[in-house]
């Protein structure tokens, strides 16, 4: 079983940043990937990014709207994923949830990930 717990929701303006952090528990093997998905109201659960925890930088992925403006990052020391966000805009308003799958692949929705933490709301203000 793994445990998510993530932090750093916040309000901020148009253009401004924000940096995510998820702090995973539990057995995390190398093999698994952690990343993010985010939820706007009345929207789908839309993927943002992904990484693989063999510390290998490499590995992170990333959906093609949101790639240069928002960054993955693992500390594999402690099991935490981090997403820099900058450029905020108010569609990014959302609330973004950690994920954690238990194997290599890369692409797949919201069903390839076992794992989700409670979500934490980001509201970018115009």
């Amino acid at each position: 079983q793994v445990q998510l717990v993530e932090s750093g929701a916040g309000l901020v303006q148009t253009g401004g940043s924000l940096r995510l952090s998820c702090a995973a528990s539990g057995r995390i093997y190398a093999s698994y990937r952690m990343g993010w998905f985010r939820q706007a109201p009345g929207k789908e659960r839309e993927f943002i990014a992904s990484m693989s925890m063999s510390r290998n930088p490499s590995t992170a992925y990333y959906t093609d709207s949101l790639k240069g403006r928002f960054t993955i990052s693992i500390d594999n020391a402690k099991n935490t994923v981090y997403l820099q966000m900058n450029g905020l805009k108010p569609e990014d308003t959302a609330k973004y949830y950690c994920v954690v799958r238990t194997n290599g692949e890369v692409y797949g929705g919201v069903d390839a990930y076992a794992y989700w933490g409670q979500g934490t709301q980001v509201t970018v203000s115009s």
